[in-house]
């Protein structure tokens, strides 16, 4: 494709997206990580991400290596704790769905991802910390059949961010379908 052609099929599929999206990032330390979360953010368009914790500095030259420059293109604010970020998400109308294999979650195909959504991640190590899990509305895990029981923490946002964009376009029907290329 060339790149008009790239510009056109995203124009498209912006025109079709009305729902926000948004991201509460706790803790995740790695910059290569918090890099590769923004670029995600801001293929998906996540409206705004709120760091919490620990987690790298966006402006860290290691982010960018990752982000390539999305940094800027995407919302982020440091919030002063992971309350602070919950109820910032809160004020400004998002239902918050933290990400986690936790007691009472739900498998991310059944997850209330409807509506304006803020997805939660937490650190790499430990997940998300009780506090999220607690001041969370839902909690949702992505369900593994491999050998291995987790997934990187940037993986598993790029995931569910897709999933609650899929779910929004799914609804549209076959008004959705943008053709690629000619």
């Amino acid at each position: 494709m060339r790149p008009t052609d790239v510009k056109r099929l995203n124009r498209q599929w912006r025109r079709s997206t009305g729902g926000r999206l948004a991201l509460i990032v706790e803790s995740v330390t790695q910059p290569y990580n918090l890099g590769s979360i923004l670029r995600t953010c801001a293929t998906l368009g996540v409206d705004r991400l709120w760091l919490a914790g620990n987690s790298a500095d966006p402006l860290d030259p290691k982010v960018g290596k990752t982000a390539l420059g999305t940094a800027a293109k995407v919302d982020h604010v440091r919030a002063g704790s992971t309350a602070e970020a919950l109820a910032a998400a809160r004020a400004d109308g998002y239902k918050v769905v933290a990400l986690e294999l936790a007691s009472g979650a739900v498998p991310l195909h059944a997850a209330p991802l409807d509506g304006d959504v803020c997805l939660a991640v937490g650190a790499e190590d430990h997940g998300c910390s009780p506090a999220l899990l607690a001041g969370a509305d839902a909690v949702t895990y992505i369900p593994q059949i491999g050998r291995v029981g987790s997934l990187n923490v940037a993986v598993a946002t790029a995931i569910a961010l897709a999933e609650a964009r899929r779910r929004e376009w799914a609804s549209l029907g076959g008004e959705a379908d943008a053709p690629v290329g000619n």
